[in-house]
């Protein structure tokens, strides 16, 4: 396998860390434009769902619904946007991003056009980074 920056992540990305999980990990993305915007990523390096074990698949949606409903309570979004799609990194992680009427870029994709990254101070991130967790646990 040629390398991944998401099998690199968790490591690279301690600062952002949320939880890990017993199939994948959950970090903060730093970019924070649209807040509470977390990644959670296979442990595993796969590329496609249907190459996972049923079982681990079913628990790892259970996983990626725990971080949802976790985002939701602290950020109370009018949607929870989910992408899976991997054409850029090929590594099962899913982009959980609490989204809001209000919004500039609302109703369409966080792609949809540039945007000024929202960087936070390490304080910033770590008070971010707990008051998630503590709606996980």
């Amino acid at each position: 396998m040629s390398y991944c920056p998401m099998c690199q992540r968790w490591e690279h990305d301690s600062d952002l860390r949320i939880i890990e999980m017993k199939h994948s990990y959950v970090v903060l993305n730093r970019d924070q434009f649209f807040p509470g915007y977390t990644l959670l990523f296979t442990k595993i390096h796969a590329i496609e769902l249907f190459q996972l074990d049923q079982a681990v698949r079913s628990e790892l949606m259970e996983e990626v619904s725990r971080v949802a409903q976790a985002l939701h309570s602290v950020f109370a979004p009018d949607k929870i946007n989910y992408e899976l799609l991997g054409n850029m990194v090929p590594h099962i992680h899913w982009h959980i991003v609490p989204r809001f009427a209000s919004e500039a870029l609302w109703p369409r994709p966080i792609w949809a056009e540039q945007h000024d990254e929202v960087l936070m101070t390490p304080e910033e991130y770590q008070q971010r980074i707990e008051t998630i967790r503590s709606a996980l646990t």
